[in-house]
């Protein structure tokens, strides 16, 4: 549905440090619409990046809610051509984790609540991330490896919500074991038809809906 509202879009370097130590930057864009009630990051899974056209409707979604986002590059693409750096949960985890430092000292959005979103190997990545940090108030994962968080999971305390395809059978049973392990409130929600990218008629709908809604009500002041 066409917006009721301005963004305003703004590309951005977040700074981080590579495996060995050494400065460098991740491209991003942050969006956030007039009157923003909060701000969800993205971390992508693996083999995307923050031009995922997945990512990209979902957060045209989020923006209907008033909810701004910061779309960025877990990886740079020297990085991103290793498949074990994609799978490095610590590693995404850290760059996230920079990526929220980032926010939390932006003008413009250093006073927002806090939102994840990860996908794949990211849905890992934010669960660490929120494990850690006190400001993330709720995280979605969709179609998202939860388990890969490992022992994190029981000290997540922001409000997570598990979206996996119905036809998505193993990710499904991953994520039904990891919602097990979640220290905080949690809700597991099957979307019928869809598979692990989301790619049947209405399907990714019903994941940003779902996701909207959660953010909504756990980020709005």
């Amino acid at each position: 549905m066409p917006l009721t509202h301005d963004v305003t879009r703004a590309e951005v370097a977040i700074p981080a440090l590579s495996s060995s130590g050494a400065p460098l930057t991740l491209p991003g864009r942050l969006s956030l619409p007039e009157s923003a009630v909060g701000l969800v990051l993205f971390a992508h899974g693996s083999g995307s990046s923050r031009l995922s056209p997945r990512n990209e409707f979902v957060a045209s979604v989020l923006h209907e809610s008033w909810i701004g986002t910061l779309l960025f590059d877990l990886l740079t693409m020297q990085e991103a051509t290793d498949r074990a750096n994609v799978f490095d949960i610590n590693l995404l985890a850290d760059r996230l984790a920079a990526a929220l430092r980032f926010v939390m000292e932006h003008d413009l959005t250093a006073q927002l609540p806090l939102g994840l979103f990860g996908a794949s190997t990211g849905a890992a990545a934010a669960l660490v991330a929120a494990a850690h940090e006190p400001r993330v108030r709720a995280v979605v994962s969709r179609g998202g490896r939860p388990d890969l968080a490992g022992p994190w999971l029981k000290r997540v305390q922001a409000p997570t919500l598990l979206i996996v395809g119905s036809h998505d059978e193993e990710v499904l049973m991953l994520n039904r074991a990891a919602a097990k392990s979640l220290g905080g409130e949690h809700r597991l929600a099957v979307v019928p038809g869809a598979t692990h990218l989301f790619e049947e008629p209405g399907t990714l709908e019903e994941a940003a809906r779902l996701a909207a809604e959660w953010f909504a009500r756990r980020l709005a002041k």
